[in-house]
């Protein structure tokens, strides 16, 4: 099936049972979470790492990740105290085999004294040893069939939004989310330094700047180039195109094919500096990838592209400021594979399973949330 940057450890099906148990873990000082992968992957987790903040508000909290966690969270208000980035371990951060964990590592992890050790990461099947081998008096988390058990876990199942599976967890432990109103969306606090860095790769950016990212990690998960530049030109708006340096073909694409001019921004921004140019638009129009998360947690609304799967497992989870168009295919336009199953073999081919979604349902949302009234759909 098409994956939306998927936990390296997910496992498939389900269990019938679970050791769930529920409540708080008494004398909670130290707290460990395991979330080692791609941008909206984090910011997904986000609430459940919230909830179990507010559970336990006197505990360190230390997020078991890898350098990009550690560079874009340290010293910025959150949940997370701190970060260990960890080397690359198969299936804990890394998708490479034969990847171990040193033997050093854990000893260093074992002398923080964890209380409490989450795993919402995946399926279990690397990630709950790993978990185990921690020390943690109470270790929580996620079970696909034939991962090791946590003390409280719950089944891994393909078919579920992450932010709501990981508040479940988090909910094994005491930890509740706070509500629509306040914690089923992710928020990221946009910082003075982003801001700085910002002004000194943009200068000062245009008023009613609209955002385009057609980027995604999954080549299937991409519109075509020429459908953001004409949604693009729709607006009517001073627009900015990003991506990484890895998508320049397609930022350098959308720009070319605009009628209007539009600013490419490649590879010149860290993710703090990304934060603060998406806080300064009115809208991002994106595919299904993590600037499309990065955009909406600082507030700015967004009309994303979304394979009808991904949308399950990670699309928006309200509407009143952010709009997924949502394709239908669920098999390979080349050949035919079947999309659906997660247990089955993924063909070759790299063919968009996005174009279904026209330039029309595009603009459309886009016009609604810049000129709509809010609260409207």
């Amino acid at each position: 099936m098409i994956a939306s940057e998927p936990a390296v450890s997910a496992g498939l099906g389900t269990v019938a049972g679970s050791e769930a148990g529920g409540g708080l873990v008494a004398d909670v000082r130290r707290i460990a979470v395991l979330r080692a992968n791609a941008l909206g992957d984090y910011l997904m987790a986000v609430p459940a790492l919230d909830a179990l903040k507010r559970a336990y508000p006197e505990a360190q909290l230390t997020l078991l990740a890898t350098p990009w966690h550690a560079a874009f969270l340290t010293g910025r208000p959150g949940p997370v105290d701190d970060v260990v980035a960890l080397p690359p371990i198969t299936g804990v951060s890394t998708y490479e085999s034969g990847r171990s964990a040193p033997d050093v590592l854990y000893d260093e992890l074992r002398e923080r004294r964890f209380d409490l050790a989450v795993q919402i990461h995946g399926g279990g099947r690397y990630s709950n040893p790993f978990v185990r081998r921690l020390g943690a008096r109470v270790t929580a988390g996620l079970r696909a069939p034939g991962a090791e058990s946590l003390d409280r876990w719950l089944p891994y199942t393909h078919y579920h939004h992450d932010t709501l599976r990981f508040l479940q967890v988090a909910a094994l432990v005491g930890g509740v989310g706070s509500g629509v109103s306040g914690g089923l969306e992710p928020r990221v606090e946009v910082t003075g330094g982003d801001r700085d860095e910002l002004a000194r790769v943009l200068g000062r950016t245009p008023q009613g700047l609209v955002a385009v990212h057609p980027g995604a990690t999954d080549p299937r998960r991409r519109w075509p180039v020429e459908r953001f530049a004409e949604a693009a030109d729709r607006t009517g708006r001073p627009v900015v195109v990003t991506g990484t340096r890895a998508e320049e073909d397609l930022v350098t694409g959308v720009v070319a094919a605009m009628r209007r001019p539009a600013i490419p921004v490649v590879g010149t921004l860290g993710l703090g500096g990304l934060a603060a140019l998406f806080e300064r638009c009115d809208l991002l129009i994106a595919n299904d990838t993590g600037p499309r998360h990065l955009a909406a947690a600082v507030g700015t609304p967004t009309v994303a592209v979304y394979w009808c799967g991904n949308l399950i497992n990670a699309g928006p989870l309200s509407r009143a400021a952010h709009r997924p168009l949502i394709s239908w295919t669920t098999a390979c336009p080349a050949c035919g594979a079947d999309g659906v199953d997660p247990a089955a073999e993924r063909c070759p081919h790299v063919e968009s399973w996005v174009r279904d979604v026209t330039v029309d349902m595009v603009a459309e949302q886009a016009d609604d949330l810049l000129h709509g009234t809010p609260g409207e759909s």
